[in-house]
């Protein structure tokens, strides 16, 4: 079987470049926008590989079927995705996918129309423990699914944008990993969502980086939950993020703590300790190759895979208030 060629576009995010050195379906054909130093050396070595300076040149190589977007501004990825989609290239894009619902829904409906798959990095909660919380929570044994919480915390370094269309900013860049959280892992979607922000001891004087948000939202089934976000992580835990999960339901909770280091499942009738981790991890690219080479269906839907973000989308929009 001929193997998958995939152009790099960028590295300003969690690029796919070290799948791509030794992937039995794919491989790298393309390069724009990122140092050759930074590549695998397998990648580095192969002569194959072709060099661009712009994502116009990559888009127009007739022998790359997969652009993966990890952009120098995020904010260019809207457009460098539907132009490319409309050349017939699947694409695999970093977070934020869209910075708006109307241009998210545009990206779903063009790639749609021109029959390529489209795919953000989402892979979050398709690998452990939150497999095995979807488990827990599928099974019933939580009962009714009342509140939720979830938090994730990044450390701050100098390379942090002072302004949103670099990366997304706080809330559509870190806190899509939390709706993930929410979502992929009980399976409802958020509902209503509100958010306040702030500056805070941005070590940066006039900066625009948020530096923290607190989120609340309400869910489709009748929950409530909220999410702390912030670039304020301590490497001292152990984790590069400090990721949280708690799902209460009326009959017991399970949580994740500590950057996913630690887990607990409590019942009605008992302390059931830590979670038993039985699932292999798969990074979410290998699902959308299923789909690219096999047909198969993604895990979940692509309006479930996205809605985390309409979410965060919708958080920023409704920022009841800015602390400066």
């Amino acid at each position: 079987m001929e193997k998958i060629k995939v152009g790099l576009f960028g590295i300003n995010g969690h690029q796919i470049h070290e799948l791509l050195a030794d992937n039995a379906r794919a491989c790298c054909g393309a390069v724009a926008k990122i140092s050759k130093e930074l590549l695998p050396e397998a990648i580095q070595k192969d002569a194959s590989v072709k060099y661009y300076d712009t994502i116009d040149e990559m888009t127009a190589d007739e022998s790359i079927d997969v652009i993966s977007l990890c952009s120098p501004i995020r904010k260019d990825q809207e457009e460098q995705a539907l132009k490319a989609m409309k050349a017939g290239k699947h694409i695999y894009i970093e977070k934020p996918a869209a910075f708006t619902e109307e241009k998210l829904d545009e990206l779903i409906a063009v790639a749609r129309e021109n029959k390529v798959s489209f795919h953000e990095m989402a892979g979050t909660c398709f690998e452990e423990p939150f497999m095995t919380m979807k488990d827990i929570v599928k099974s019933g044994i939580l009962g009714e699914i009342v509140q939720v919480y979830a938090q994730k915390s990044y450390p701050y370094h100098d390379r942090r944008p002072q302004d949103d269309e670099t990366d997304g900013g706080l809330i559509r860049w870190i806190g899509v990993h939390a709706t993930r959280f929410i979502e992929h892992t009980t399976g409802i979607h958020i509902d209503k969502i509100y958010s306040v922000e702030t500056s805070h001891a941005n070590p940066v004087k006039g900066g625009g980086m948020c530096t923290a948000a607190s989120v609340m939202m309400t869910l489709e089934n009748g929950a409530v939950g909220s999410m702390n976000l912030n670039y304020l992580n301590h490497r001292t835990i152990g984790a590069w993020g400090n990721e949280h999960l708690r799902i209460w339901g009326t009959d017991g909770f399970v949580e994740t703590t500590d950057g996913l280091q630690r887990t607990r499942l409590v019942l009605k009738d008992r302390d059931a300790g830590p979670l038993e981790l039985k699932h292999e991890n798969r990074d979410y690219f290998e699902y959308m190759l299923d789909e690219i080479i096999d047909g198969k269906e993604m895990p979940i839907s692509l309006e479930d895979e996205l809605h985390p973000l309409r979410a965060v989308i919708r958080a920023k929009n409704n920022v009841i208030e800015k602390v400066k």
